[in-house]
């Protein structure tokens, strides 16, 4: 991925759509450590969209929103589903007040899909973005790898709509 391409600038240049593809049981990257250690510690997640941790994300999705982006992200997750996921699925109100549109897929019901190997996002059907996470869930160097290839692309999209098409919405997906 080029360096001057940041996320922030490819969800800043999206004009329809951004989607997002989280397949990982647990993540363990270092900007969320220590909300996740205080979850883990009281049981409370910060949803105060207007917080240090969640404003700058917020006023990221919000404003490509307003633009008409059509913002979805698609977990696929483990059953029974791990602390992380728990904690993941404890914020997911602050994702859907942004204006994202979120989805939970249990894994079982995935196993006849053809999915990509890393997380991604994609911008207007055009870009897939690959995040790549260390065994442990940290980001890997280098963690972000940019493709256009329209191959590669519909790949990522037919995979991400298959998903997105058996999962529940937020709010009708229970934890286990």
């Amino acid at each position: 991925m080029p360096q001057s391409v940041s996320f922030d600038e490819l969800l800043k240049a999206a004009r329809h759509s951004a989607v997002h593809l989280e397949m990982r049981d647990t993540y363990g990257v270092g900007d969320e450590a220590e909300d996740f250690a205080t979850w883990r510690r009281t049981g409370q997640r910060d949803t105060d969209p207007a917080s240090a941790y969640w404003a700058p994300w917020v006023d990221l999705v919000q404003s490509a929103v307003s633009r008409g982006v059509a913002v979805r992200r698609a977990r696929i997750v483990s059953e029974p589903v791990t602390e992380y996921i728990r904690y993941e699925h404890a914020g997911t109100v602050v994702n859907i007040l942004a204006g994202e549109q979120v989805r939970w897929l249990p894994r079982r019901q995935a196993v006849e899909l053809m999915l990509p190997g890393s997380d991604l996002w994609i911008f207007d059907g055009q870009q897939v973005l690959f995040n790549h996470f260390t065994g442990a869930g940290d980001w890997s160097d280098p963690g972000l790898e940019l493709r256009t290839e329209p191959h590669i692309v519909k790949q990522c999209a037919d995979a991400f709509e298959a998903v997105w098409e058996r999962a529940k919405p937020h709010d009708q997906y229970a934890l286990s």
